[in-house]
């Protein structure tokens, strides 16, 4: 069986990834806008919870942060980011690749959560979902943030994952919530929706590809900020780069 691309590409680019997506600028942005709609409504304290494509932990950090009683495991595709969680968070993190069915899990989980990981495994979402049905508990929660495929910039999106050096267009790409969650509707129900990104979305938690220095970030983040307020006052999917989603496992 050829290697998934996407492993590859990630270790190549991990470490630009994490300097950019979990600084402290972009950590307050998770704060402020994501967080808090990821774990709405939810009380992770005692409970079993994988975070899939988990890096090198941040996420895992803010939910023993905010939960503190929580357990959570980690799970990746590349080597050097599960050593990294290990070291930061003194908690398990396993390689694996989800596209591939059929894996096998040591123990199941009360909760799931993919941030910015689903798109990039694309080449079999089916398999994936199947991975991830299999690790959940019945009753389970899956909580997940993705990019929407329905922003009204998709198309330039689409080239813009073309000839970016830290894409890889032919195994990732944006989702519909909708189709995702009708793919998987014996399965799953949801429980919560929300769509979410502007401005400091794109300068603040996607630096990385907008090529804005670190060092600039914390000069333009507070009135980046502001805007985002305004720009999240907006409701339809069209208007917004990213979906957070919470769904119960039937």
């Amino acid at each position: 069986m050829n290697e998934n691309p996407q492993k590859q590409h990630y270790i190549d680019v991990h470490d630009a990834y994490t300097a950019h997506y979990y600084d402290a600028c972009s950590m307050r942005y998770r704060e402020r806008y994501m967080y808090s709609q990821l774990f709405k409504g939810l009380d992770l304290n005692g409970l079993k919870v994988a975070d899939l494509a988990s890096g090198s932990g941040a996420n895992s950090q803010a939910i023993v942060r905010l939960f503190p009683d929580a357990i959570v495991t980690g799970y990746d595709i590349s080597p050097a980011a599960c050593q990294e969680y290990s070291e930061n968070i003194k908690r398990p993190a396993y390689e694996v690749d989800l596209t591939i069915r059929g894996q096998e899990f040591s123990e199941t989980y009360d909760v799931a959560m993919i941030v910015g990981g689903l798109h990039h495994c694309v080449a079999d979402l089916e398999s994936t979902f199947s991975n991830i049905d299999q690790m959940l508990k019945p009753g389970g929660i899956l909580i997940m943030f993705e990019p929407n495929s329905r922003f009204f910039l998709e198309k330039l999106r689409k080239i813009w994952y073309r000839n970016d050096r830290y894409f890889h267009a032919d195994t990732e790409e944006a989702l519909s919530h909708d189709e995702i969650l009708k793919l998987n509707e014996a399965t799953f129900e949801l429980i919560h929706l929300k769509n979410i990104g502007g401005p400091a979305y794109f300068l603040i938690l996607n630096s990385l590809i907008f090529r804005i220095p670190l060092r600039l970030k914390p000069y333009i983040a507070p009135p980046l900020n502001v805007l985002e307020d305004f720009y999240s006052l907006l409701s339809h999917p069209l208007f917004f780069p990213g979906f957070i989603a919470q769904w119960r496992k039937r």
